[in-house]
């Protein structure tokens, strides 16, 4: 059933326009992530879908009874003038119930006056019943325990949260109303990750339909059926989650750029039998070719490669001047590819140097300021080409351990050791490295000598163009920041890489590229980030960081599912790096980066860090080759269903060969996860 309809929708601001040709249809219980580039118009488009804004030009209609819920970006608006608590906004939702309970309780008081009364009541508390009346408190307690929300926060007015807490407050009020859509905007913004874990079990099992724009893809992968792809000239579904929309997005671009080389090398061919002949013996011919020619150039300018596929000229009807041998060089050169990949970041991010082994160890560590311990840890033994993922509560003291290991907050205890030949690199969550009074290009020319023009054609890789170079980092916005805060990490040339929410303010495009290098980093990673897809790509091993007086870090020697599979199999097991390699009981005086206290007492692992991680990865690919040959043969079974003559032979061929190649695949990873 189709519950809502959106036709031709387009947008513009002013002289401005932010998108148009967007169509798009959302059935009953289908839960829909909405994805784009950031401007594109994913919020505003969200806003026209809710009723709150009039598109420029477009419709759009909603099922007669929907009822719908929006939870914007931000909500500090939202309770404007309320002087409700939070537990009081949770029980307005349930006004009626409320109301049925006074009407019991009336009821109750007049039992004695017969059977009519007794009825009444009886109808009444049935409705009670239905309606959820022995439940509903239960229920608030629920949500707001599990947006993070504590006992004694409950009884706080709603004038005296911050706008994260009010949008949460929204967040919940919303999740108990269960609309029959519910469209949220960015939904994961103000919650920690155990809040975030427990909205996608409750948003898994949601009765409604879901419409949300997220940056988290970890989030989108676990909540989503459904992906709604936008740019500025429309919206394009994909079936699944978003891990099979990124696979079917990639096959299709791949599809999109070998056809434009195809075509492109046919007029080039066609284009070279004139040049020969136009002055030949064979004139005529050369001609009536470049009338064609010239046909087949406009054709694609004017309707797109893939726009032309089964189309004819007589279908566009124009008549056009035929273009001489240099004309047609020189517009086959400029036709634009079909391919609708987004300008990406160019990161590079390439050590000097390849440092030692081993890069950090400690022993009865703990990390905090004087006179405010945050933290003891595991003995940690960290090995070049390991990534760790640092996970845990907001304001644990993550941050506070990445300054440790650089050495601008001494450890309160224990001994931290560094590896020889490292060159650290980085990266801090409120770019607290970049200077705001400087402009973009004066950075990195500070950073590293270059001349002004290299500084500039630097930065464009990192999305700057035009005169983005010369505006102060303070005016700069936050992607724009994490751009050149990454620009100036990939200078440094680091073998050992320090990130704090690197992804942060970073479209999904933009993270994906970041994901892709750090993928082939050839060094030592220690990441910070709520970003879980990024956790779970990279990770091979996780310090969670549990609250205490003080809190502690333990160490998981393991991938990010590995680690959830131990949670949630309710085992208390961590399993901790040290277990494996026995440090020194007794400390040796030694020079701050000399390792001799470890190797002697350390034999060589049989397998070393860079095996683990190459497994880990080739198991990774495995995995990911195997979907994306699955999502082909899918594609060629359907097609072989409609293939006639010839066609049906050569796709039968090709099944063949997909077939094949999945079997391999598929025997490969058995071997490897024996």
């Amino acid at each position: 059933m189709i519950i809502l309809q959106a036709n031709q929708l387009a947008h513009s601001f002013g002289a401005e326009d932010l998108f148009e040709d967007v169509s798009v249809l959302l059935h009953a219980k289908e839960r829909v992530g909405l994805v784009g580039p950031n401007g594109v118009g994913k919020t505003t488009l969200l806003l026209i879908l809710a009723g709150l804004l009039e598109p420029t030009a477009g419709t759009v209609s909603r099922q007669s009874d929907l009822t719908l819920g929006y939870l914007r970006q931000e909500a500090v608006l939202t309770f404007a003038g309320q002087e409700n608590t939070v537990y009081q906004e949770m029980l307005s939702v349930f006004a009626d119930l409320r109301g049925q309970e006074d009407q019991l309780r009336a009821l109750e008081a007049r039992m004695e006056l017969g059977e009519d009364v007794l009825a009444e009541y009886g109808r009444i508390q049935t409705l009670y019943e239905h309606g959820g009346g022995y439940d509903y408190q239960q229920e608030i307690k629920r949500v707001l325990q599990g947006l993070g929300f504590e006992p004694d926060q409950w009884d706080i007015p709603l004038t005296h949260l911050s706008g994260g807490q009010k949008t949460r407050v929204l967040l919940g009020r919303l999740l108990l109303e269960k609309p029959d859509l519910l469209i949220l905007d960015e939904p994961t913004n103000h919650l920690d990750t155990a809040a975030i874990e427990w909205l996608e079990k409750t948003l898994r099992t949601w009765e409604g339909s879901l419409l949300i724009v997220s940056h988290d893809r970890y989030f989108l992968d676990r909540v989503v059926t459904q992906v709604w792809a936008m740019a500025q000239h429309g919206v394009k579904p994909y079936k699944g989650s978003y891990t099979a929309y990124v696979q079917q997005r990639e096959l299709e671009w791949q599809h999109e750029e070998t056809l434009f080389a195809n075509e492109t090398a046919r007029l080039e061919a066609e284009l070279e039998f004139i040049r020969k002949n136009i002055a030949g013996g064979k004139t005529d011919i050369a001609k009536g070719k470049l009338k064609r020619l010239t046909r087949d150039i406009v054709l694609i300018e004017e309707v797109g490669l893939l726009g032309m596929q089964g189309k004819s000229w007589l279908q566009i009807g124009e008549r056009v001047r035929t273009l001489t041998v240099n004309e047609a060089a020189q517009r086959i050169k400029q036709l634009p590819s079909p391919t609708s990949r987004m300008p990406k970041l160019k990161i590079k991010l390439k050590p000097e140097q390849r440092g030692s082994r081993f890069v950090l160890r400690t022993k009865k560590l703990q990390i905090g300021y004087p006179d405010v311990p945050l933290f003891d840890c595991d003995d940690i033994n960290l090995e070049r080409l390991d990534c760790v993922a640092l996970i845990g509560p907001n304001g644990s003291g993550k941050s506070t351990f990445l300054r440790t290991i650089l050495g601008e907050i001494p450890p309160l205890r224990g001994k931290l050791r560094l590896g020889d030949g490292l060159a650290l690199g980085y990266f801090a969550q409120g770019h607290e490295q970049l200077d705001m009074a400087k402009r973009a290009l004066d950075e990195v020319l500070a950073h590293k000598p270059m001349s002004k023009e290299e500084a500039r054609n630097y930065l464009g890789q990192y999305l700057f163009r035009g005169d983005d170079v010369f505006k102060r980092v303070g005016d700069l916005s936050g992607g724009e920041r994490g751009r050149l805060a990454l620009a100036l990490l990939a200078l440094d040339e680091a073998n050992f890489l320090l990130l704090d929410e690197p992804t942060n303010h970073l479209d999904i495009p933009s993270q994906e590229v970041l994901q892709a290098v750090l993928e082939q980093f050839d060094g030592t990673i220690v990441l910070v980030s709520h970003d879980r897809y990024l956790v779970d790509r990279l990770a091979t091993q996780i310090w969670e960081l549990r609250d205490g007086d003080p809190g502690r870090l333990y160490v998981f020697d393991g991938t990010y599912q590995e680690f959830l599979a131990t949670k949630e199999g309710g085992e208390a097991i961590i399993k901790t790096v040290s277990s494996k390699v026995a440090l020194p009981t007794k400390e040796k005086v030694l020079p701050p980066v000399n390792l001799d206290w470890i190797e002697d007492v350390v034999d060589p692992l049989k397998v070393t860090a860079k095996d683990k991680q190459a497994h880990r990865r080739r198991i990774r690919e495995l995995t990911e080759q195997i979907e994306e040959t699955e999502v082909w043969l899918e594609q060629l079974k359907f097609e072989l269903a409609r293939a006639e003559g010839e066609r049906e032979e050569v796709v039968a061929q090709e099944l063949a060969v997909a077939q094949a190649e999945l079997d391999s695949l598929s025997t490969e990873l058995d071997e490897l996860m024996a």
